[in-house]
C-alpha cells in the first residue's frame, strides 16, 4: 500500500456503516486519501461506524444504493478517482430470511452504482467487493481460483455470483478495456473470505456470537462446528481491496477483472478450534457446545487461492490466524474494559501499516 499513491486521493465507500467499513475508513485516511461515504444508517446497535467516531471523520450521505438519482449526485458532487463498492446484504442466514431483498441489494443495488457511474461521467477505478462464496462450492480441499465456475446454493452466494455477472455485463457493454482512453472507468471484483477484527456486531456471525457468550462466561453455540472457512483479520482483506484499487488506476489493463484475496493458512482451523483458541482468552475450560435441531444449509468447507493477487498485485496477507485471534481478542477485552473503539481501531491500523511495511 504506497501512502505516497492515497495521499489527497478522492475516495468513495458504498457501506461504510458496517463492519468492515470503519476499518476501510480509518486504513485509507492513514494513508492519506480524502474519503465520502454513502450508506445506509448502521444496521446494528451497537455498530463500530458509531462507537468509532467515522461520521466525525468521514463526510457522510445516508441512502439507499437503489436509489440511482441520490447516489449519481453523491458522486457528481465528490468526483471520486476510486469508488469501494461495500454495500450488501451480507449475512447467509438473513437471505433465507428474506431472498428477495438480498437479491435485490445485492445485484440490483450493484447495477444502480454502477450506472451511478455512468450517469455521473466519472473517470474512476470501481472496486466490487464479493466475496469467495461466488464460487460454486465442490467441495474441494484445495482453493478456489479466479477461473472456477460461479454459483451459490443460498440466496446470500447466489447473489453475490449474480453481482459479478452484473459487473461483467457493465465492463463490456459500456467500460470496455479497448476504449477505457475514452471512458476512464476500470472494474476489478474482490473476493475475500471471513473477515475477524474488533467492532463486529453482525448477526448470525461467529465472532459476535462467540464474544458475547465469552463475556456472560458462557459457551457459544454452534451450529456447525466442523465447519472451516478462510479466516482473516480484517486489516488484512481491506489491504487487499486497497492495493487492487490502486493497481486499477496504475495499470487498468492488468488490474481489471477478478481477485481472491485470502489468508496465509491452506488449511484453516474449524470453527470449533476457533472457538477453542478465543475461549482461552477469557478463561472458559468448555468454551463451545453444539446446537441441537436441524439448520438451514451453510458450506462445510471453503477455500479460496490468492496467487494470482501475489503474483500481480504484489499481494500477500501478514498477519497469521494466530495473530489475528490475538489482535480479534485484543481489541474486545480492551473494549470491555473501557478503552474507546476509536483508539483501538487507530492503534491496530497504525500497527498494521507499520507491519505490512515491513514484510
Amino acid at each position: 500500500m504506497d501512502k505516497d499513491f492515497w495521499t489527497g486521493r478522492r475516495v468513495a465507500i458504498t457501506g461504510h456503516t458496517g463492519f468492515k467499513g470503519p476499518w476501510l475508513c480509518s486504513l485509507l485516511r492513514n494513508l492519506g486519501a480524502e474519503v465520502r461515504g454513502y450508506s445506509k444508517p448502521a444496521p446494528t446497535s451497537p455498530n463500530l461506524f458509531e462507537l468509532a467516531g467515522v461520521a466525525g471523520q468521514v463526510p457522510t450521505t445516508f441512502g439507499d444504493i437503489r436509489d440511482t438519482a441520490q447516489l449519481t449526485a453523491f458522486l457528481q458532487e465528490h468526483q471520486p478517482e476510486v469508488l469501494f463498492h461495500m454495500a450488501a446484504q451480507s449475512v447467509v442466514l438473513d437471505s433465507y430470511a428474506d431472498p428477495i431483498e438480498s437479491y435485490s441489494t445485492n445485484v440490483v443495488g450493484t447495477a444502480s452504482v454502477l450506472e451511478a457511474v455512468r450517469r455521473a461521467r466519472l473517470r474512476v477505478a470501481v472496486v466490487n467487493v464479493t466475496t469467495d462464496k461466488v464460487y460454486a462450492n465442490r467441495g474441494w480441499v484445495w482453493g478456489y481460483r479466479e477461473t472456477d465456475t460461479l454459483g451459490g446454493n443460498d440466496p446470500y452466494a447466489s447473489s453475490k455470483a449474480c453481482a459479478e455477472l452484473v459487473a461483467a455485463s457493465f465492463r463490456s457493454s459500456f467500460f470496455p478495456l479497448a476504449t477505457y482512453a475514452e471512458h476512464g472507468v476500470v472494474i476489478g471484483c474482490a473476493r475475500a473470505g471471513n473477515v475477524i477484527g474488533g467492532g463486529d456486531w453482525t448477526p448470525h456471525q461467529f465472532v459476535p456470537e462467540a464474544i458475547a457468550s465469552f463475556t456472560r462466561g458462557e459457551p457459544v453455540v454452534l451450529r456447525h462446528p466442523r465447519a472451516t472457512r478462510p479466516w482473516q483479520h480484517v486489516l488484512d482483506c481491506l489491504s487487499g481491496y486497497v492495493t487492487l484499487g490502486q493497481h486499477l488506476v496504475e495499470a487498468p489493463s492488468r488490474a481489471s477483472g477478478d481477485w481472491n484475496f485470502g489468508p496465509q493458512e491452506r488449511h484453516p482451523p474449524t470453527v470449533s478450534e476457533l472457538a477453542e483458541i478465543l475461549g482461552a482468552r477469557w478463561g472458559l475450560a468448555e468454551p463451545w457446545k453444539s446446537s441441537a435441531g436441524q439448520h438451514l444449509h451453510e458450506e462445510a468447507m471453503l477455500s479460496i487461492d490468492s496467487s494470482k493477487a501475489e503474483a500481480l498485485l504484489g499481494w500477500r496477507p501478514r498477519l497469521s490466524i494466530a495473530e489475528a485471534l490475538t489482535w480479534l481478542a485484543d481489541w474486545y477485552l480492551a473494549f470491555q474494559q473501557g478503552a474507546a473503539p476509536a483508539d483501538l481501531v487507530q492503534q491496530q491500523t497504525t500497527r498494521f501499516i507499520a507491519i505490512a511495511d515491513r514484510r
